[in-house]
């Protein structure tokens, strides 16, 4: 029987470009969206199909505006880098080949209803290519939809089993939920189990409509309340079926591809994969044309494969004989870099298992060694223990090169099995955070799409998701290898794309190789260590900050005239600005009065309950997040609470932490601080904070090499106090607090790019006022005023900055026509390489002090919070270990000022401050 596809082409690009990890190609443009489509459209003309058209949405409005003047009145304007793949999406679509359909009045939707139901009724089967729900409704015998981009199927039973309704119910079920998207009014509260509940109990709209009045409870006062707008609401989601069109089903076929045009848009885009297709297609030969790496690329990665073969489809093996696993053996003995990757029980590497292992030494080809795989069935795999323990020295060999993606994580796991796994000379993660942290995600699947061109198995397709995701263990082994040998495979073939470019770089190269790989070892260790935790003293915390929240709650009560719900936006936007009156300041996406931190701030000084709900806030977050929680995570296996660190996550090089984030304890106020007294050492031992003093200051004294600020840090004395006596012109001893509070403002104002009114609103003080400190400020130092306007321009000029040690932070904005977007890329570029730089030296500090400390039993590295290490140390041993510590977190870079650092002990860390 013959077949026709329509492809919802305006669905799937809205689709891809939320979906997608920001991606651009070298010259800077967006290419997100662009590339899932030419992927979804690649898949769908490997199907093959008789008939196929390429439908989207036509400009200007549609029969539903006229309807109904505020259909889709809440959407967003399409975004800026959205719109720009418009165009060039619709000619790599018409250089395929692909009739292109866009019908002026109509939505896109109507076009394939028509076209589809002329299909069916010619005996013609349909396949709607779409991502959008609404398209259920018109599911029959004839007509199924495919979401290319989840490789999923709906026909008449996967429409009644996602929704709980038949497809002819559809657009009942979708009028009574309504749709916030397209303003589309529905019953209030009125969710998909009460929409399926009510028409499975009324088989469509008009006799629930007719029995509405025996639907109790506040539901059913909602659906009558609705029921004059149901009718405009139906109307609005039926999708056409007979919109006059100029061709019918049996005209729409596909025409001669135009490979020209399509290689130079694949190659101006960087679509790797999509253009090898294309070369191959046309040159079977094209692979092995290419240009051989240079010699000392060749020197550094024998073997490495022509460019154009990173993103070919992969040979992996399921092991699973003896046999079968020392031949991978052999191959990992002789190998020049050994890609690993584990699979696992939970991605929380203390808590985690192993369940299979996957290795690979040339691209393209890939193992995968099943060990607890345990669904209903399975097969007999080989002994994990005989495994590993024939793993075992090659993983900690030293002199065996590894590469890993993430492979802190595989060290975490593999050391639950007594592996210390050294050599990892290489991660394909790092790898690409050092070259450019801002250019993508830099988790597998994103790196493949950018840098290869290669769409990964996502562990959704494997596993399924939500509620009905299974664990691993319980994945069908043939469908894990395919999942978990390309983990190693792709790691494998990053890491050729990705250190040709570091290599050319040696400044890149060098943060890479002497600060990056280094450090995981030393972050995974203290992942492993984690820290001790007194629980009774934090439900002592927890008792006392519920307690305070009672009396900020009654504080509220009092201050609006009454009860209120302090947790819901709803009734805050009632009292703060329909009964109180209170100035709108900041307000939601939808245009509504926000309640958030930020709108709170900005009316804080109008009346005093802004100010009682931020307090009350504050104490709830903590709460929450630290003292009910840090309990409840204590490790059973160790007793201790552990933190993941990471490494790839922040642009400016610094590392962040979570699950728990401990960089986001506060600590300004008291209740914070306390929290900090739940950190203790064990019997016998103590607590040990080594904190950078004004690090970033100082950083800025020396980059700047402006003499007045690097002599107010040699002379040793009050930085803020000097820099008040300069700005004043008083003597240091007569400043007073609030000149010296101004100065600290400005000191550190400055780094973070602060505007005089930014400045103003900080010292309450007229914006005329804090021009006149700045102007004063860089009277004095004119070396920081020289340094801020050269790193601007050598910003406009390269796109990006760099640390004292060679890291670069590349910044987008800088040539954004948002004049805010702009600035608030200059703010970055004159901040980033001092908070870089401080990244930097922490890490120099960490790698240095792990390496003293490694041989010794008194003393252990916790944690790393900003500019600041915790040490566990044995009380015997404090002096030794705080003059060890001190010497090498000194001496982790050469400025021209001195690199002070503060060091406290105490019983827990709190204390240590």
């Amino acid at each position: 029987m013959p077949m026709l596809t329509l492809i919802d082409g305006s669905s799937y690009l809205y689709r891809a470009f939320h979906a997608l990890p920001p991606l651009t190609n070298p010259e800077g443009e967006p290419t997100g969206a662009l590339f899932g489509i030419v992927n979804m459209l690649r898949t769908t003309m490997k199907a093959g199909s008789d008939y196929v058209a390429f439908v989207c949405d036509a400009p200007g409005r549609t029969f539903r505006d006229d309807l109904y003047p505020e259909y889709k009145a809440n959407r967003p304007s399409m975004p800026d880098d959205l719109r720009a793949q418009i165009e060039p999406m619709m000619k790599i679509v018409g250089a395929l080949g692909f009739p292109i359909l866009c019908v002026p009045g109509v939505e896109a939707d109507d076009v394939i209803g028509t076209l589809a139901v002329q299909a069916a009724a010619k005996g013609i089967d349909v396949i709607i290519s779409t991502g959008d729900k609404d398209f259920a409704q018109l599911v029959n015998q004839h007509i199924v939809l495919i979401n290319t981009m989840t490789n999923t199927t709906m026909d008449i039973d996967g429409v009644v089993s996602k929704f709980g309704v038949r497809p002819e119910q559809i657009v009942d079920f979708l009028s009574l939920m309504g749709d916030s998207v397209d303003n589309v009014p529905g019953v209030e509260k009125c969710g998909p189990k009460t929409a399926a509940k009510w028409l499975a109990e009324y088989p469509d709209l008009d006799q629930l409509i007719a029995h509405a009045d025996k639907i109790g409870g506040k539901i059913g006062e909602n659906l009558r309340a609705a029921i004059p707008r149901l009718p405009l609401s139906r109307e609005l989601v039926t999708i056409r079926t007979d919109v006059p069109l100029d061709q019918g089903p049996t005209d729409l076929t596909m025409r001669d591809r135009d490979v020209d045009t399509l290689r130079e848009l694949y190659a101006r885009y960087g679509f790797k994969a999509a253009l090898n297709d294309l070369d191959s297609a046309a040159t079977p030969t094209a692979a092995s044309q290419a240009p051989s790496p240079s010699a000392a690329a060749a020197a550094a990665r024998p073997a490495a494969p022509a460019e154009g073969s990173l993103a070919g489809e992969g040979e992996y093996e399921l092991v699973m004989t003896m046999d079968r696993f020392t031949a991978w053996l052999e191959k990992l003995e002789t190998a020049d870099l050994i890609a690993f990757d584990t699979e696992t029980t939970s991605i929380d590497a203390m808590q985690a298992e192993i369940v299979g292992l996957s290795l690979s030494v040339e691209v393209g080809k890939a193992a995968y060694v099943p060990l607890r795989h345990d669904y209903p069935g399975a097969p007999k795999q080989l002994d994990r223990d005989e495994v590993l323990a024939m793993l075992k020295p090659i993983f900690e060999d030293p002199n065996r090169p590894k590469v890993g993606q993430h492979g802190k994580y595989d060290i975490n796991i593999l050391s639950h099995y007594d592996i210390a796994v050294r050599g990892l000379r290489h991660d394909s993660m790092l790898e690409s955070y050092v070259y450019n942290a801002t250019a993508t995600r830099h988790d597998m699947d994103s790196l493949a799409a950018r840098y290869l061109g290669y769409t990964t198995i996502k562990y959704e397709q494997v596993a399924g998701k939500g509620a009905k995701q299974i664990p691993f263990s319980q994945v069908d082994c043939d469908t894990a290898c395919r999942y978990a040998a390309e983990d190693a495979d792709i790691t494998l073939r990053l890491h050729h794309a990705l250190w040709p470019k570091l290599q050319a770089e040696p400044k890149l190269r060098s943060v890479y190789e002497d600060i990056e790989i280094p450090l995981v070892p030393v972050l995974a260790a203290m992942e492993r260590r984690g820290v001790l935790i007194d629980a009774d003293e934090l439900r002592k915390q927890s008792q006392h900050l519920g307690k305070r929240m009672v009396e900020l709650q009654q504080k509220a009560y009092a201050s609006a005239g009454h009860p209120f719900n302090l947790d819901s936006p709803k009734q805050l936007q009632a009292v703060l600005f329909d009964e109180l009156k209170l100035p709108v300041k900041v307000k939601t996406p939808t245009g509504q009065p926000s309640t958030n931190e930020e709108a709170m701030e900005a009316i804080a000084d109008a009346h005093e309950l802004p100010r009682i709900l931020l307090e009350y806030r504050g104490l709830a977050k903590l709460r929450s997040t630290y003292t009910d929680k840090l309990a409840g995570i204590v490790n059973p296996r160790t007793g201790r609470v552990h933190t993941s660190y990471h490494q790839g996550a922040v642009a400016t090089g610094r590392i962040s932490s979570s699950d728990p984030n401990l960089q986001n304890i506060p600590v300004r106020t008291e209740e914070g601080r306390r929290i900090r007294q739940a950190f203790v050492a064990p019997e016998g031992w103590v607590v040990m904070a080594a904190d950078y003093s004004q690090i970033e200051l100082r950083i800025m004294a020396h980059l700047s090499g402006d003499e007045g600020l690097m002599r107010a840090f040699r002379e040793g004395g009050d930085v803020h106090r000097a820099t008040a006596a300069e700005v004043f012109g008083v003597a240091p001893e007569e400043v007073t607090t609030d000149q010296r509070r101004a100065a600290k403002a400005i000191n550190f104002g400055l780094m973070y790019g602060m505007s005089a009114f930014g400045l103003a609103r900080q010292l309450g003080v007229d914006r005329g006022e804090a021009s006149d400190y700045m102007g004063r400020y860089f009277s004095r130092y004119p070396g920081v005023r020289a340094f801020m306007d050269a790193t601007r321009d050598q910003a406009h000029r390269d796109g990006y900055v760099e640390t004292l040690f060679g890291r670069r932070l590349y910044l987008e904005n800088l040539t954004s026509r948002n004049q805010a977007h702009r600035a608030g890329a200059e703010r970055a570029a004159v901040n980033a390489p001092m908070q870089g730089t401080a990244a930097d030296i922490i890490k120099r500090a960490m790698i240095a002090v792990a390496s003293w400390i490694e041989p010794r039993d008194d003393v252990r590295m916790l944690m790393q919070v900003h500019d600041e290490l915790v040490f566990e140390v044995r009380a015997d041993a404090v002096e030794e270990v705080r003059a060890g510590v001190r010497e090498r977190m000194s001496g982790a870079a050469e400025l021209h000022v001195p690199l002070v650092v503060d060091i406290g002990v105490g019983k827990n860390w709190d204390e240590a401050h």
